[in-house]
């Protein structure tokens, strides 16, 4: 039976509260040049100030607005969170469906190399290549979509292969259908909520790991995100300096994971009924 994953997710409490904190975080990335009061760059009051009118969230320890810090970091750290997951999750599906449809060599040898894969340690991996090279938003955005695509690609082959056993794609195969019409038509419509879970599960990731490499202090120092305002903060957590500098960026990152993973529950349970929560009168 075709389920409506949309209406799904809409109708699920958690999913519909992930959504519409998925929403403030957009306003906040993509409105953060008219929402912020100062140039997060700029040096606009005595260091370290208290919260006031003029600087809602005070200064940090040069003297620049850590409300707008915080606007701007939105948008740094959603950016490399999306386009990673974007990226993998484009990856996970070719790579699936070139296993699952081929099979054969093309698909043993693209398990063997998904079981390497799923036991590199991304975060060695990142470490590495930070020896060499300062990474900014686009090294992150390449290195996450290069390391994340592993699991999602298993669950994909899986699924094709149940999916190329169906009548309508027998018979399309019977009546010429080729390989790539097959993908096209058949499978990749078929394959579209495993790939909505799987983008949403991807982007909580790549969130949580670029504002801890940020943490660390490997990122872009010129760049403003919220592991960044973190690595800053972290020398004054000692002093009153924290209430307005360390936690807000340390709670805008909680609020990102808790929303993308409502979203992502949600999703698992319109694609598995066991996982649904029961609906009651009143819900």
């Amino acid at each position: 039976m075709h389920v409506n994953y949309w209406n799904e997710l809409k109708k699920d409490n958690m999913g519909r509260k992930g959504l519409y904190m998925m929403g403030v975080l957009a306003v906040v990335a993509v409105g953060a040049a008219w929402l912020a009061p100062h140039d997060p760059f700029a040096y606009v009051a005595e260091p370290l100030s208290s919260p006031s009118w003029s600087h809602l969230l005070g200064t940090n320890e040069v003297g620049q607005d850590v409300f707008s810090e915080l606007l701007y970091g939105a948008r740094t750290t959603l950016m490399v969170g999306t386009l990673s997951a974007l990226f993998a999750t484009l990856i996970s599906l070719c790579i699936g469906l070139i296993a699952g449809i081929f099979r054969g060599w093309a698909e043993r040898l693209i398990l063997r190399l998904v079981d390497v894969m799923l036991v590199i340690p991304i975060f060695l991996v990142v470490l590495l290549v930070a020896a060499y090279v300062q990474p900014g938003e686009i090294t992150l955005i390449a290195l996450f979509s290069l390391l994340f695509w592993p699991p999602g690609a298993r669950i994909i082959w899986a699924q094709v292969l149940t999916l190329r056993g169906q009548g309508h794609i027998a018979a399309a195969r019977h009546f010429g259908a080729g390989n790539s019409y097959v993908a096209a038509r058949h499978l990749v419509p078929e394959l579209y909520p495993l790939l909505a879970v799987n983008f949403v599960q991807m982007v909580r990731r790549a969130v949580f790991m670029e504002a801890g490499m940020a943490f660390l202090g490997i990122f872009d120092p010129t760049q403003k995100s919220w592991g960044l305002m973190l690595h800053y903060a972290r020398e004054f957590m000692f002093t009153e300096a924290w209430l307005w500098w360390l936690l807000p960026p340390a709670l805008a990152i909680s609020f990102t994971i808790i929303a993308f993973a409502l979203v992502g529950y949600a999703l698992e349970s319109a694609l598995d009924p066991r996982l649904r929560r029961p609906t009651y009168a009143g819900d």
